[in-house]
């Protein structure tokens, strides 16, 4: 019998697969094993100040070309539609529900597994003192109707070309690394057998 999704077991097998798919970020899952381990106080809501989980999307055009990015309203930044898992243990689940918020799009899609793990400091704003984000990353593609709705928590949406955006020294470092990420998954889909 499988973990339940939203189990700490479950979380940290799915860690597990991760590291085992990439082996060269072992250090960064490791932190990530600790804070799902940590029984002091819980990881999944924003007032553990000493860090604490997020979730996001690489969130796809249905051919898988192209993300949609929000231009977001607090950090100023073009970043992938995510946030906080106000105590919702099912991580995958957060991240599919921050991209509908986020963006207006109905029928997305959720694929299995995690995509990427970014650890990020977030600076003090608004006398929340700065800390780190866990961020967990999950690939979700669109459905048919790519049209969205600009949430309040952003200035802009837009959808990018993946492949531009892997050498946009303007776009977050680890953004360009997932779009690495999905253009060699799917490079090394549609090479022949």
């Amino acid at each position: 019998m499988s973990p339940v999704p939203d189990s700490p077991s479950a979380l940290v097998a799915a860690f597990d697969a991760y590291a085992a798919r990439w082996p060269q970020e072992a250090d960064c899952v490791a932190l990530f094993i600790a804070l799902a381990g940590d029984a002091r106080q819980d990881p999944f809501t924003r007032g553990r100040l000493g860090g604490h989980f997020t979730a996001s999307a690489l969130l796809l055009s249905g051919d898988g070309r192209r993300t949609l990015l929000t231009h977001h309203r607090k950090l100023g930044l073009w970043l992938q539609p995510g946030g906080h898992a106000d105590g919702d243990r099912d991580l995958a689940r957060v991240a599919l529900r921050e991209a509908e918020e986020e963006t207006g799009l109905s029928g997305l899609t959720l694929e299995p597994g995690i995509f990427d793990l970014d650890r990020h400091w977030i600076p003090e704003h608004k006398g929340v003192p700065a800390h780190w984000h866990y961020d967990v990353r999950y690939v979700i593609r669109a459905g048919d109707d790519e049209a969205f709705v600009v949430s309040e928590e952003s200035h802009a949406l837009a959808w990018r070309d993946l492949a531009t955006l892997v050498d946009d020294s303007a776009i977050d470092a680890s953004l360009r690394r997932m779009a690495r990420k999905w253009l060699t998954r799917a490079e090394a889909a549609a090479a022949p057998p």
